[in-house]
Order: structure tokens, then sequence, then C-alpha cells
């Protein structure tokens, strides 16, 4: 069954659809708000069941490419079992969320849609409103930095497999790219495309995670496949595991760098990390940037970025739920 809300044509599945089960710990609810840009995001509520006290929450986001229904859902649902209010709400241009054109993303929009669900939380008369934190997972780990150093309200902030998806769309991996030579030719390529998508009347795709693996590919990409396009994780509705972002869609990452004030965080960071992970020097270098003695980087032995996504045992739930009980 579906609903639609209003002029932005949004339609809202009211069955369970997430990629994990449904608990039987929490009650589950279907809400909507809008950011400071007017687009109308969706989020799954998660609250303890039998809580009729004003609670601490979390606002949860992430991966970059995945919908609520497959990791922020999983990392919401899990904190509301240990006594969090949480939402997990999907982007704009993506999911059920509103905007267009689809599968776009926007440094300052998605920051801002960390910062509207913050208002959502805010304002809730089931929440305590000095009590909220935010999670960000993979490429909206960067957006939880960027809006921690921003949005005074946000009172803690866990980053989980964390990607700065501004610093890899213009350097590269491992800044391997990072020159003008190469950037040139990416925007010489982007634009050309712009073009093409002007005249045809519609953007093309950029392919979402690969679909066909062959034995020379790096392990974290076969990785990437395992969970967004097998049963694993595979959604519907997420850009990853079907047609990916616009191949546009993330342009304006090559000239607007996030987190450039972390240093000027004030309220604790609690970072999370596979010891094993393609990307743990985002995670690393943001690290060290930041000040005070309220930051933490943890490394989980062995791990790599997509066991942070679904391991159960490997994600650590309680470090997390600890961390915010002290902070929030």
């Amino acid at each position: 069954m579906k609903w639609v809300i209003g002029m932005d044509n949004i339609e809202i599945t009211t069955e369970w659809d997430k990629v994990f089960p449904k608990s039987d710990k929490v009650n589950h609810e279907k809400v909507t708000f809008k950011n400071r840009y007017g687009i109308t995001l969706v989020a799954d509520l998660y609250k303890p069941k039998d809580s009729n006290d004003k609670l601490p929450a979390i606002a949860c986001a992430g991966p970059f490419g995945a919908v609520k229904e497959q990791v922020s859902g999983l990392y919401a649902q899990t904190l509301a079992e240990m006594g969090f209010l949480t939402i997990a709400f999907d982007p704009s241009f993506t999911g059920e969320s509103s905007g267009e054109p689809r599968d776009m993303a926007s440094p300052d929009i998605n920051t801002e849609d960390f910062q509207a669900a913050v208002d959502y939380l805010v304002t809730s008369d089931d929440v305590d409103s000095d009590r909220v934190g935010i999670c960000g997972i993979c490429g909206w780990g960067g957006m939880a930095l960027n809006a921690a150093s921003l949005d005074t309200r946000i009172k803690a902030t866990v980053t989980s497999t964390m990607y700065n998806m501004t610093r890899i769309t213009a350097k590269g991996y491992y800044d391997s790219d990072d020159n003008a030579d190469a950037r040139y030719e990416m925007k010489v390529a982007l634009n050309n495309q712009r073009t093409e998508d002007f005249k045809n009347g519609e953007y093309a795709k950029a392919g979402g995670v690969i679909k066909e693996l062959t034995d020379d590919l790096p392990q974290f990409v076969k990785d990437y496949h395992d969970f967004y396009v097998k049963p694993l994780g595979y959604h519907p509705r997420s850009p990853g595991s079907n047609d990916g972002w616009n191949v546009i869609g993330c342009m304006s990452f090559i000239s607007q760098p996030i987190i450039a004030y972390s240093d000027e965080i004030r309220t604790p960071v609690l970072m999370i990390h596979g010891e094993n992970a393609h990307s743990k020097y985002f995670s690393e270098d943001e690290f060290a940037k930041l000040t005070g003695d309220n930051k933490e980087l943890m490394i989980i032995p062995d791990a790599v970025h997509t066991d942070l996504y679904y391991k159960t045992d490997v994600i650590p739930f309680e470090k997390i739920a600890e961390f915010f009980n002290k902070n929030l």
C-alpha cells in the first residue's frame, strides 16, 4: 500500500520493505518534513515501545547512494532498541523523498538535509530538544561532520565508515588525480554530458554499483556488489543498487569542498572505521583535523568498509549508544 502527499506527489510505502528484519522492541512510523529548499524528506521514525518520556534523539543517513531501507534504518532501529528516538531519512532527490530531477547530490543541500532532520527532532513533543545527535554512514559521514561544524543544536556526532565525497570527486581515490589537468579533463567530460542531457531532455545515469564482476576488480568493488546488487542489500529505490546517480549528479562536489571548519566543532565526535577498509584514510585524515579532548577514532579490527553497513556483530552499537548516552 502507498499513500501520496500533496503537491510533491510523494509516494510512501506503508509495508515493511527494509533489507533488515523488523524489531518487535520499537514502534515504527513514516514521517515527513521539509528542508529550507522546500524539498520534502521522508523518514522512518523508530521509538522504544512503552516510552512516554521525552527522549534523546538521533538522525541517521547514508551510505552515499543508499536508501533508508538498507543501512541507516538498521542503525536507527538498533539505537531505538537501546533507548533513543531515531529517524533514518532519505536525502533530497533520492528514495521516497522529493526533489527533481532524481538522483542528484549537492554538498549544500545534503548538509541541509541533516539540519532539516534536526529541525524535526528539536520541535518534536517526544524529544528532549537539548539532546539531539546525528549519525552519518559512508558519504553521509562527511555530510554529518559538515553539519556538526555548522549546526550548534547538534550535541554529538557519529560517523561510520566515512567518505569525504567532495575530496574523492575532486581528487580520486587516495588523491591519485589531485592535479589541475585531471580535474580539467573530468570537467570537460561532465560539461559535454550536460550539453547532451539538455539536448535529450533527460539525464544520463552513471550505472550504480557494478553489476558484472571480473577477477581483476578491487576487493572493495566486489564488496559493494555483494551488498548493493545481491539480495543481501538490494533495494529497488536505491541508486547504488540500480542505475546510480546521474552522470552529472555530483558535479558540484569538484569545487565545493565540505568540512572546511571541522577544527571548530566543539561538540563530541566519534569516528568509526574498519581496519582493512579501503576508505580508512578519510576518517584518519578528518580525525587529525579535529580539536579538543572530546573526539575519538575507533578502528574495528579486520573490518572492511561494507562490514559496517550490515554486520551487527561488527558495528559497535554498544559503543555508539554509550557515546550518545554520555554526550546527549
